[in-house]
Protein backbone atom coordinates (compact mmCIF):
# COMPACT_ATOMS: atom_id res chain seq x y z
CA UNK A 1 0.00 0.00 0.00
CA UNK A 2 1.33 3.42 -0.95
CA UNK A 3 1.85 5.63 2.10
CA UNK A 4 0.60 9.14 1.36
CA UNK A 5 0.50 10.48 4.92
CA UNK A 6 1.45 14.11 5.43
CA UNK A 7 2.49 15.33 8.88
CA UNK A 8 1.67 19.04 9.18
CA UNK A 9 3.40 20.70 12.14
CA UNK A 10 1.59 24.00 12.62
CA UNK A 11 0.37 25.87 15.72
CA UNK A 12 -1.80 28.48 13.99
CA UNK A 13 -5.37 27.12 13.62
CA UNK A 14 -6.04 29.46 10.68
CA UNK A 15 -3.02 28.11 8.80
CA UNK A 16 -4.07 24.53 9.62
CA UNK A 17 -7.57 25.20 8.25
CA UNK A 18 -6.13 26.91 5.16
CA UNK A 19 -3.77 23.99 4.50
CA UNK A 20 -6.58 21.45 4.90
CA UNK A 21 -8.76 23.46 2.52
CA UNK A 22 -5.94 23.77 -0.01
CA UNK A 23 -5.23 20.03 0.16
CA UNK A 24 -8.90 19.26 -0.47
CA UNK A 25 -9.07 21.69 -3.39
CA UNK A 26 -5.87 20.25 -4.87
CA UNK A 27 -7.52 16.79 -4.93
CA UNK A 28 -4.44 15.11 -3.50
CA UNK A 29 -5.18 11.72 -2.04
CA UNK A 30 -3.60 11.74 1.39
CA UNK A 31 -3.96 11.25 5.11
CA UNK A 32 -3.18 14.41 7.05
CA UNK A 33 -1.93 14.33 10.63
CA UNK A 34 -1.68 17.69 12.41
CA UNK A 35 0.77 18.29 15.25
CA UNK A 36 0.33 21.61 17.04
CA UNK A 37 3.97 21.97 18.04
CA UNK A 38 7.37 20.35 17.67
CA UNK A 39 7.00 18.23 20.79
CA UNK A 40 3.76 16.72 19.51
CA UNK A 41 5.37 16.06 16.12
CA UNK A 42 8.31 14.27 17.74
CA UNK A 43 5.92 12.19 19.85
CA UNK A 44 3.97 11.23 16.73
CA UNK A 45 7.15 10.22 14.90
CA UNK A 46 8.45 8.18 17.85
CA UNK A 47 5.08 6.69 18.82
CA UNK A 48 5.33 8.10 22.34
CA UNK A 49 3.24 10.39 24.54
CA UNK A 50 -0.34 10.63 23.32
CA UNK A 51 0.64 8.51 20.28
CA UNK A 52 1.98 5.58 22.34
CA UNK A 53 0.60 2.20 21.38
CA UNK A 54 -0.87 3.26 18.05
CA UNK A 55 1.24 0.66 16.28
CA UNK A 56 2.25 2.76 13.28
CA UNK A 57 4.56 0.73 11.10
CA UNK A 58 5.35 3.51 8.61
CA UNK A 59 6.53 7.07 8.78
CA UNK A 60 4.65 9.88 7.05
CA UNK A 61 5.68 10.42 3.46
CA UNK A 62 6.52 14.07 4.17
CA UNK A 63 6.64 16.53 7.05
CA UNK A 64 5.48 20.12 6.47
CA UNK A 65 7.17 21.96 9.34
CA UNK A 66 6.51 25.51 10.52
CA UNK A 67 9.43 27.22 12.25
CA UNK A 68 7.78 29.46 14.82
CA UNK A 69 6.30 26.87 17.18
CA UNK A 70 5.69 26.79 20.94
CA UNK A 71 7.39 24.26 23.23
CA UNK A 72 9.89 22.90 20.69
CA UNK A 73 10.71 25.20 17.76
CA UNK A 74 10.74 24.08 14.16
CA UNK A 75 14.54 24.30 14.04
CA UNK A 76 14.84 22.13 17.18
CA UNK A 77 12.29 19.69 15.76
CA UNK A 78 14.25 19.40 12.50
CA UNK A 79 17.47 18.88 14.43
CA UNK A 80 15.89 16.05 16.46
CA UNK A 81 14.36 14.46 13.35
CA UNK A 82 17.78 14.36 11.68
CA UNK A 83 19.50 13.05 14.83
CA UNK A 84 17.19 10.03 15.11
CA UNK A 85 18.13 6.97 13.04
CA UNK A 86 14.42 6.20 12.35
CA UNK A 87 13.64 9.64 10.93
CA UNK A 88 16.94 10.97 9.60
CA UNK A 89 15.96 10.47 5.94
CA UNK A 90 12.33 11.54 6.33
CA UNK A 91 11.56 14.34 3.85
CA UNK A 92 11.05 17.59 5.78
CA UNK A 93 9.82 20.71 4.02
CA UNK A 94 10.00 23.91 6.01
CA UNK A 95 6.61 25.54 5.48
CA UNK A 96 6.68 28.98 7.04
CA UNK A 97 5.99 32.67 6.67
CA UNK A 98 9.53 33.52 7.84
CA UNK A 99 11.62 35.66 5.55
CA UNK A 100 14.68 35.63 7.81
CA UNK A 101 17.87 34.52 6.07
CA UNK A 102 19.16 32.85 9.24
CA UNK A 103 16.05 30.62 9.25
CA UNK A 104 16.74 29.57 5.67
CA UNK A 105 20.41 28.91 6.37
CA UNK A 106 19.73 27.01 9.61
CA UNK A 107 17.02 24.90 7.96
CA UNK A 108 19.26 23.77 5.12
CA UNK A 109 22.26 23.32 7.43
CA UNK A 110 20.19 20.92 9.54
CA UNK A 111 19.06 18.91 6.51
CA UNK A 112 15.73 20.38 5.42
CA UNK A 113 14.77 19.09 1.99
CA UNK A 114 13.13 22.36 1.01
CA UNK A 115 12.21 25.79 2.38
CA UNK A 116 8.87 27.21 1.22
CA UNK A 117 7.30 30.50 2.23
CA UNK A 118 3.54 30.29 2.63
CA UNK A 119 1.83 32.41 -0.03
CA UNK A 120 -0.64 34.99 1.27
CA UNK A 121 -2.98 34.70 -1.73
CA UNK A 122 -5.28 31.65 -1.42
CA UNK A 123 -5.11 30.76 -5.13
CA UNK A 124 -1.30 30.79 -4.94
CA UNK A 125 -1.47 28.76 -1.72
CA UNK A 126 -3.58 26.07 -3.44
CA UNK A 127 -1.24 25.96 -6.42
CA UNK A 128 1.80 25.69 -4.16
CA UNK A 129 0.18 22.86 -2.14
CA UNK A 130 -0.70 21.09 -5.39
CA UNK A 131 2.90 21.35 -6.62
CA UNK A 132 4.42 20.31 -3.29
CA UNK A 133 2.00 17.39 -3.01
CA UNK A 134 2.58 16.23 -6.56
CA UNK A 135 6.35 16.43 -6.17
CA UNK A 136 6.61 14.66 -2.81
CA UNK A 137 3.69 12.24 -3.12
CA UNK A 138 3.68 11.42 -6.84
CA UNK A 139 7.15 11.98 -8.30
CA UNK A 140 9.74 11.29 -5.63
CA UNK A 141 10.71 7.86 -4.46
CA UNK A 142 10.69 7.71 -0.65
CA UNK A 143 13.56 6.12 1.25
CA UNK A 144 12.99 2.43 2.05
CA UNK A 145 11.20 1.99 5.39
CA UNK A 146 14.13 0.03 6.79
CA UNK A 147 16.36 3.10 6.34
CA UNK A 148 14.13 5.44 8.35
Amino acid sequence: MDNRTILLVEDNPDDVALTIRALRKSTLVHDLVVANDGQEALQYLSGSGEFAGQGRSTMPRIVLLDLKLPTVSGIETLEKIRANWRTRFLPVVIFTSSREEQDIAASYALGANSFIRKPVDFAEFIEMIKCVGAYWLDYTEPPPQGSI
